[in-house]
C-alpha cells in the first residue's frame, strides 16, 4: 500500500468536494493500493494541521466535519478542540506549511494541493517546488503570474499537474503534452474554455436576450456571484495563457487581447452587482442580437472562444460555422480544438463538461493519483 500524504489549500467549493471525493472513494482507493494521508488543511485565514505529520492523519470524520463547517461560512478555528490537530493563522500558517514541505518532501513526499483561487499561495509554491514535493492546481493564478514565478513552478515538470487550471476533469492538459513530447509541433489551439460563456452564448443563439440569459445562469448557479468576474473574459484569458505558455510562448497576461461583454462604465467600480443586473445588463441586449443575427445570416453562430495561433492569443466572441465542433456546442459544456502536423485537417478535439465542483475537484483527485509513482513504497 502506498501512502500520498496531502496538503490542502483551499476550503471553498472544489476544496471541500476534494475532500468529499477523497473519503468516498476510500474502497476503491484501496483496491488501488493507495491511501490518501491528509496531514492538514488550510483556508485564507487558518491551517488545522496534525501534531505528527509523519505518521498521523486527519481523520475521515473530521474531513467531513471540514466540509460542514466551511459550507456554512464559519472558520476552521472552530474544529480545534482536540490535542491531535494544531490551528495556525496568517504567517505562522504559512511557515509551517514550509515546514512540513521540508520534513516530508525528502522522505514520505507531500503533494501541495492549491484548490484556492488566491495568489497568496504563489509563494508558499514556489519555496516547495525544491523541497521535494508534488503540486497539484486547481488554482489558475500561479500558473498566470510573472515568466519568473511560472518557470519556478514548473522546474521540476514530473512533480506538478495542473489539469484541472484549464478543463476541470477534461484531459487537457496531458493531451497537448502528449502531442508536444511527440514532436508533433502544435500550431493552433481554439476553444470554449468557460462553462459560463457557453452556456450564455448558446442561449443567446436560440434568440433570447443576454439579459435574461445572465439572469438565468446566476440563478442556476453558473455564474459567479458577481456575473462580471465570468463576462469579462478574465478567467478565460487565464485558460488561454497557461495553454500558450504550455506551447513554449513567453508572454504574460496583459500580451492577451481580452473582449469583455460589457463597458468599462459598468465595471465594478462604477455599478453595484444589482444595478448591473437590473439595468446595465438590458443596455447590452441590441448589441448582442445584432451579432448574432449578422452571425446567423452568414450561415455561422457565435461562441466566445480563445484563439491561439501564430503570433496571436485572444478571447472574445468568434463567428463560427454551425457544423464545426465549437459550432456545435450547448449548454455549459467546454470543447478545445488543437491543430498540429498530425492533427491538421481534422484537429484533435476534447469535449465535455468542462464547469462545476464536483467535476473540477474530480480532474483535482485524477491528477493527485497521477503522481503515485513518485511517493515511496
Amino acid at each position: 500500500m502506498k501512502t500520498i500524504p496531502l496538503l490542502l489549500m483551499g476550503c471553498g467549493g472544489v476544496g471541500r468536494q476534494l475532500l468529499q471525493h477523497i473519503v468516498s472513494c476510500r474502497s476503491l482507493h484501496a483496491k488501488l493500493g493507495v491511501h490518501l494521508r491528509v496531514v492538514g488543511v488550510c483556508d485564507s485565514k487558518s491551517l488545522i494541521v496534525v501534531s505528527d505529520e509523519l505518521s498521523m492523519e486527519l481523520d475521515d470524520e473530521f474531513l467531513l466535519e471540514v466540509c460542514r463547517v466551511k459550507l456554512s461560512g464559519s472558520s476552521l478555528l472552530t474544529l480545534c478542540n482536540s490535542g491531535q490537530f494544531q490551528a495556525l493563522t496568517n504567517s505562522d500558517s504559512t511557515r509551517k506549511v514550509i515546514d512540513i514541505a521540508a520534513v516530508l518532501g525528502k522522505s514520505l513526499g507531500l503533494a501541495l494541493v492549491d484548490c484556492s483561487a488566491s495568489s497568496g499561495t504563489i509563494g508558499v509554491l514556489k519555496q516547495v517546488v525544491d523541497l521535494g514535493c508534488c503540486i497539484v492546481l486547481a488554482n489558475k493564478k500561479p500558473l498566470t503570474s510573472t515568466m519568473e514565478d511560472y518557470d519556478k513552478l514548473v522546474s521540476h515538470p514530473r512533480r506538478i499537474r495542473h489539469e484541472s487550471t484549464v478543463g476541470a476533469g477534461l484531459p487537457v492538459i496531458v493531451s497537448i503534452n502528449r502531442v508536444i513530447s511527440s514532436g508533433d509541433a502544435v500550431h493552433r489551439i481554439v476553444g470554449s474554455l468557460s462553462g459560463t460563456l457557453g452556456y450564455v452564448m448558446s442561449e443567446v443563439e436560440d434568440g433570447k436576450p443576454l439579459s435574461q440569459v445572465v439572469k438565468v445562469a446566476k440563478s442556476l448557479g453558473f455564474t459567479e456571484p458577481d456575473p462580471r468576474d465570468d463576462l469579462s473574459g478574465m478567467d478565460v484569458a487565464r485558460k488561454a495563457l497557461i495553454l500558450a505558455r504550455l506551447l513554449g510562448w513567453r508572454i504574460n497576461l496583459d500580451s492577451i487581447k481580452i473582449e469583455s461583454l460589457f463597458p468599462k462604465e459598468m465595471g465594478a467600480n462604477a455599478m453595484s452587482v444589482e444595478d448591473f443586473l437590473d439595468s446595465g445588463l438590458l443596455l447590452l441586449d441590441k448589441d448582442i442580437q445584432e451579432r448574432v443575427t449578422k452571425a446567423s445570416l452568414n450561415g455561422n453562430v457565435l461562441r466566445y472562444v480563445c484563439v491561439i495561433e501564430g503570433s496571436r492569443c485572444e478571447v472574445g466572441i468568434q463567428e463560427l460555422p454551425k457544423d464545426s465542433p465549437l459550432g456545435r456546442l450547448r449548454g455549459s459544456d467546454n470543447v478545445l480544438e488543437i491543430y498540429s502536423r498530425c492533427y491538421n485537417e481534422k484537429p484533435l478535439v476534447i469535449q465535455g463538461a468542462g464547469a462545476g465542483n464536483d467535476t473540477t475537484a474530480a480532474g483535482v483527485l485524477a491528477d493527485i493519483l497521477d503522481v503515485l509513482d513518485l511517493f515511496p513504497e
